[in-house]
């Protein structure tokens, strides 16, 4: 009786558990995380082509030849089958010729670094992580938001990414794409959203005690609104000044969303060029 209630107890907590969980990867609202989605649901029906029927073997053998079944063949002298040995050995063999296949394409289509193709012009968006909240520098815009970031629906958005501190990973889940972010360095992804929506921004690398609190709101939008949200940004009428820069890169957690009506063009160049020169000697 007690064990089981145990094992009920375990399979509701289980459940209970996993219900907080979201498919995000598996229900894009991004090109690249669409294909991302699709090639690991597709990956996942090739490996069960050889798991569904080694499951049911394992439970259909014991069954047939168990001890109490004394009306079953028995044959101790057999040793070997081809058939058997095709379909054990074939079949795995032909799925990891698949899988590599796979792999190979996808490897070079969903690099993060390569740009969609589209007939609209890529949105250039500069990202700075920082301890612990996220700093984006719309070049062309002249603008700059803490902790949020909007851009067209159906357009190609190109992120440049860097880190004030330590390193991090840029990730949005529901758009696909993840990338790290590191003091010195320029990394690039790539991504578009075809959906209008809110969609939840972390950072997927433990970065310290305010890694938590490291979110952001990415905003689809139409164009539209995208041009109203660049003119609200700019009424903030906040300067994105070297003293508020120094500001903004002291450690605090759970920094509110802040927006900048006008930045340095050259602010995120000068931020990489901060460390290359200190490793170079010049600093």
């Amino acid at each position: 009786m007690k064990k089981k209630l145990f094992q009920s107890t375990m399979v509701f907590a289980l459940a209970l558990l996993l219900s907080g969980c979201e498919l995000a990867l598996f229900d894009s609202s991004g090109v690249t995380g669409k294909k991302i989605g699709d090639t690991i649901l597709l990956t996942m029906g090739l490996m069960l082509i050889v798991v569904i029927p080694t499951i049911l073997m394992s439970l259909w053998i014991p069954f047939k030849y168990h001890a109490s079944k004394k009306d079953e063949s028995y044959d101790p002298e057999w040793e070997h089958s081809s058939k058997i040995e095709f379909f054990a050995w074939g079949v795995p063999v032909v799925i990891i010729v698949v899988l590599a296949t796979i792999t190979y394409f996808t490897s070079y289509s969903l690099d993060p670094r390569k740009e969609i193709v589209s007939d609209k012009k890529p949105l250039t968006i500069q990202v700075v992580a920082m301890d612990w909240k996220w700093l984006f520098l719309f070049p062309e815009e002249k603008i700059a938001v803490v902790n949020e970031v909007a851009f067209p629906v159906d357009r190609p958005v190109q992120f440049l990414v860097t880190s004030q501190s330590t390193m991090n990973s840029f990730f949005i889940p529901k758009l696909g794409g993840q990338i790290y972010a590191m003091a010195g360095m320029e990394n690039r992804m790539n991504i578009m959203g075809f959906e209008v929506g809110e969609y939840r921004g972390i950072s997927a690398n433990y970065s310290g005690f305010g890694f938590a609190g490291m979110r952001f709101k990415a905003k689809v939008t139409s164009d539209e609104d995208f041009e109203k949200w660049v003119e609200g940004v700019k009424a903030s009428g906040q300067v994105l000044t070297d003293a508020e820069y120094d500001r903004l890169i002291e450690k605090t957690r759970d920094h509110k969303v802040e927006y900048f009506s006008s930045i340095d063009p050259l602010q995120f160049k000068n931020i990489i060029e901060s460390f290359t020169g200190a490793q170079n000697g010049s600093n």
